[in-house]
């Protein structure tokens, strides 16, 4: 049997330790202390299982509708926010079509733009975040999309507020702009623009959001799209009829109810991110300034050899040769205790190997 050939070009996704439950996770950017108290209360409620899904996932847009201030018919909900990426490529995406996006960022846009045959033009970073104006000095009469994820995954950076707003007015309108929002919620920069307000005025903008980070719902797969309804038409077309399970469109409900478990955990991020980046700095190490819930470090290190030597002491993170930083390793924020000894053995590694020669035994402020 043959596939498609463009399948030999792209490789499946490797989901390091998911099952070794030996290990804290701090791979995959997820929450770590979880979902509302109100999402499980809410999943206690359903008795309907053998029913199949409220296709339109209507509750749920009606909130979103009023969560956000736009209109229900600019809502698209989907199976995570990867299925948006998957069913965009898949309505927009024809051979020989172009899409750009930066060179280290979410690997699922390129993963799709190949399967559809399409050609992703990759930019490189400019000190971890997008070049804007290098992705736009690349359109071409065959570019379809532009992807743009903000705050970026693996660099956790934000592109300004002018920066996004010059980029969004010079793309012309036969082009999609993805501004892919994932981690939204941990921001707390004064120069992050927020895509959703721009919506209404341009009909070529996509504006992503998941329930899976923040909200804590990565393992029931929700997300969702604000766009031009025109948008929504095409992916309609494409994607599967119950798309979003009873189970995932209540828990949603219950967790964008619970603003204050949401604030929690955003000033805890916060709070430990600023005595990590800290921490960093004291310590002269390299790292991208983050405004999510993970940040990418630079150990001078082979990365998988870090990651196994972290998996010696219960932790499992994400190497940098996944993500196109091979001397680089992605951590997802833990608690004091675990950023403590995660930072402590890659010092002692570095000190090791001689790229760290000033190491101390201080522990973390808890301050």
């Amino acid at each position: 049997m043959r596939t498609k050939e463009q399948l030999r070009v792209i490789t499946a996704y490797n989901p390091e330790n998911q099952l070794d439950h030996n290990l804290i996770k701090l791979s995959e950017n997820e929450n770590i202390y979880g979902c509302s108290p109100n999402v499980i209360e809410a999943i206690k409620k359903i008795t309907n299982l053998h029913i199949y899904p409220d296709s339109s996932a209507s509750e749920l847009k009606k909130a979103l509708s009023s969560y956000h201030g736009v209109k229900t018919s600019d809502l698209f909900i989907g199976n995570g926010s990867d299925e948006l990426i998957r069913l965009l490529s898949r309505a927009f995406i024809c051979s020989g079509d172009e899409a750009i996006m930066a060179e280290v960022t979410f690997p699922r846009y390129r993963t799709n733009v190949i399967i559809e045959g399409g050609i992703p033009v990759c930019v490189p970073l400019e000190n971890g975040k997008h070049d804007l104006p290098a992705m736009a000095n690349k359109l071409s009469s065959r570019t379809k999309i532009m992807f743009i994820c903000n705050p970026n995954n693996p660099t956790g950076t934000v592109v300004t507020k002018e920066e996004l707003t010059r980029f969004i007015q010079q793309i012309p309108k036969e082009v999609l702009i993805i501004l892919d929002e994932a981690y939204e919620e941990y921001v707390t920069s004064q120069d992050f623009l927020q895509g959703i307000p721009f919506v209404s005025q341009y009909p070529n903008l996509v504006v992503l959001r998941t329930f899976s980070k923040m909200y804590g719902l990565a393992s029931l797969r929700v997300g969702y799209g604000i766009m031009n309804p025109l948008i929504i038409e095409a992916l309609e077309k494409v994607r599967d009829v119950f798309n979003v399970s009873t189970i995932a469109q209540q828990a949603a409900l219950a967790a964008l109810e619970d603003e204050n478990f949401k604030l929690e955990c955003k000033v805890k991020n916060d709070h430990i991110r600023k005595i990590v980046e800290r921490r960093l700095l004291e310590e002269s190490i390299v790292f991208y300034p983050t405004q999510s819930n993970f940040i990418m470090i630079q150990t001078g290190l082979n990365g998988s050899f870090v990651t196994r030597e972290l998996k010696k002491i219960g932790y499992s993170v994400r190497s940098g040769e996944f993500l196109g930083h091979p001397n680089w390793i992605r951590v997802a924020f833990g608690t004091l205790e675990d950023m403590d000894k995660i930072l402590g053995l890659l010092l002692r590694l570095m000190k090791k190997r001689g790229e760290y020669t000033e190491y101390t035994s201080r522990r973390i402020s808890m301050e």
